[in-house]
């Protein structure tokens, strides 16, 4: 891992443009580059943790981003309940892909965003995710499921 900023610079920029895709997918509306800033700082004050036997800079920086993520919705959480109106909805939403992959739970919807949106492997969404690639397959193949439901206009109310 890289001591001095020019070299953790270098070393992250490739990467930045995945950051950025993932972080838009799971950030709040408007918070993207926040959240990379905020993986990027929690990357440099952690950079000594970085193992390349437990995966790539890639995944490392990625799941990162996915935490910061994860922590920026809670933030927003609060302003949501006071908002003045719930978003108008209209029948189309059940064909919006958007909609329904905002409906899976949070596992299943990391694990669509990294795989297919962020076009990360299954061993790298793993990685991300901090689990085993057979859970990756189960968890979408799941969510794949749980989406043509949403998409096909079921309730999928009960089930997980």
């Amino acid at each position: 891992m890289p001591a001095a900023h020019d070299e953790f610079g270098a070393w992250v920029e490739p990467h930045l443009p995945a950051l950025a895709r993932l972080a838009a997918r799971l950030a709040p509306d408007g918070e993207r580059d926040d959240v990379v800033q905020a993986a990027l700082e929690r990357a440099w004050r952690k950079r000594s943790s970085f193992d390349p036997a437990r995966g790539t800079p890639l995944t490392w920086l990625l799941a990162i981003t996915a935490d910061q993520a994860r922590r920026a919705r809670r933030r927003d959480r609060p302003r949501a309940i006071f908002a003045s109106s719930p978003p108008a909805r209209s029948i189309d939403d059940r064909l919006d892909l958007e909609a329904a992959v905002a409906r899976l739970p949070e596992r299943q919807h990391l694990a669509v965003d990294c795989f297919y949106f962020v076009g990360l492997s299954v061993a790298e969404t793993a990685a991300v995710m901090g689990c085993a690639e057979g859970t990756v397959k189960s968890t979408l193949s799941d969510a794949r499921a749980r989406l043509g439901r949403f998409l096909e206009g079921g309730s999928d109310a009960g089930r997980r």
